[in-house]
């Protein structure tokens, strides 16, 4: 296994901001920045474990890069990080977190060490981490009532459900599992003010 720290892949059209991002993470990683789509995808590489990606950018879009590195295959981690407000497209998009500008370095500094360690767990787990942070920024960003009329947002906390179920076997016979015991707990923590009430009304 490699002992160079991982890298990640910081992608804005604002300079001044991507080499902020950069500077604040050029401590405990490699750091590689993209002042634009095309320039993103002429980055992209197997050895980038984490991509912050901005949504709206001239040119090509953040969407775009997005379908790109996914159509690649490549096994990296990706931040949307946009000032975009999210909306329930998101559900469709292969990102595993959404930070909503303007961000902190506490925060940018967080989203890029949990993601880094979501790349050792296996598909299905990476799946139920992804889909808890859209569920947490819908909730962040969505009232509600209109939480409670979205056949996305039920299909979304069903699958939940279905993961973290299948998930709860191979879970406890990790010998380490810190991230996913607090996770669960906070999925079984909002299940009655969210998804409890939805399945009631």
């Amino acid at each position: 296994m490699s002992e160079e720290p991982p890298l990640v892949l910081v992608v804005e059209d604002e300079p001044d901001l991507a080499d902020l991002y950069a500077a604040w993470l050029g401590d405990e990683y490699r750091v590689r920045t993209a002042y634009g789509g095309q320039e993103a995808i002429d980055s992209l590489s197997e050895e980038i474990d984490v991509i912050l990606l901005d949504r709206r950018m001239p040119g090509l879009s953040g969407d775009e890069v997005l379908q790109a590195v996914r159509d690649r295959g490549l096994d990296c981690r990706v931040a949307m990080v946009t000032a975009v407000e999210p909306d329930f497209d998101i559900l469709e998009m292969g990102f595993d977190d959404y930070l909503v500008k303007p961000v902190t370095k506490e925060a940018l500094q967080e989203t890029v060490e949990e993601l880094n360690r979501r790349s050792q767990y296996d598909t299905d787990v990476q799946e139920f981490f992804s889909l808890a942070s859209k569920r947490a920024v819908l909730e962040s960003e969505k009232g509600r009532a209109t939480l409670e009329e979205s056949e996305e947002y039920r299909k979304l906390t069903d699958r939940l459900d279905e993961l973290k179920n299948s998930l709860d076997d191979a879970i406890t016979s990790m010998n380490s599992h810190t991230d996913f015991e607090d996770l669960f707990r906070e999925f079984e923590t909002d299940e009655p003010d969210n998804i409890g009430e939805l399945e009631d009304g």
